[in-house]
């Protein structure tokens, strides 16, 4: 079997990033709830990563400086993972028409884990669904020369969010684009993951 014939059929490894540390959220429901549905999608291999386990401070050292012992530390338990992920799922809450400043500063302190992996999103809250969030998340990634796949899944709220049991109210349009997301996604982690193998990516 060939080094791209290998790549190709091999799980995809999916890192699925609980965005929201705030009390009372419903992130890790959303994300259980994502997860059943993701079960019928074969070859995907899921990692859950839930920054409320991974407390990172927002000051950041000058570049080339380590950081301190307590945050080597947390970084000696979430960059591997991250590293070791051929794509991303983000699950955000909309906070003030933005995302979480937890999820951005897990962004800033990695760079060459994101670098030609795509990133998916699912999102909740309000009658935007977290779409805001989205499409702002949309440019932070870019910058880090990820992908983000087109078609996103979103709860909108009070209409279709999540019911007291943790599942959606409205269920048969959010596994349809549950089912394009991840198809997106699986396709784009393949053919980086190959090209990457092949041919490593340089900023």
């Amino acid at each position: 079997m060939s080094v791209t014939e290998a790549a190709a059929e091999t799980p995809l490894r999916v890192a699925v990033i609980i965005g929201s540390v705030r009390e009372n959220r419903r992130g890790p429901a959303v994300t259980e709830w994502f997860l059943r549905a993701a079960e019928g999608h074969t070859g995907l291999e899921f990692d859950v990563i839930d920054l409320a386990d991974f407390p990172l401070p927002l000051t950041l050292p000058d570049w080339g400086n380590s950081p301190d012992a307590a945050t080597a530390a947390v970084l000696e338990r979430v960059t591997p993972r991250l590293a070791d992920a051929d794509a991303y799922i983000v699950v955000t809450p909309e906070y003030n028409h933005s995302y979480p400043a937890a999820l951005k500063n897990l962004i800033d302190w990695h760079r060459p884990q994101w670098q030609a992996k795509p990133v998916g999103f699912v999102s909740y809250g309000g009658v935007s669904g977290g779409l805001r969030a989205v499409e702002q998340l949309r440019l932070v990634f870019a910058e880090m020369h990820a992908v983000t796949v087109r078609d996103s899944v979103s709860l909108h709220g009070p209409w279709n969010g999540l019911g007291p049991d943790g599942e959606p109210l409205e269920t048969v349009v959010l596994e349809s684009v549950t089912k394009n997301l991840l198809g997106q996604l699986d396709w784009w982690g393949r053919a980086l993951r190959t090209a990457r193998t092949v041919h490593p990516y340089e900023v």
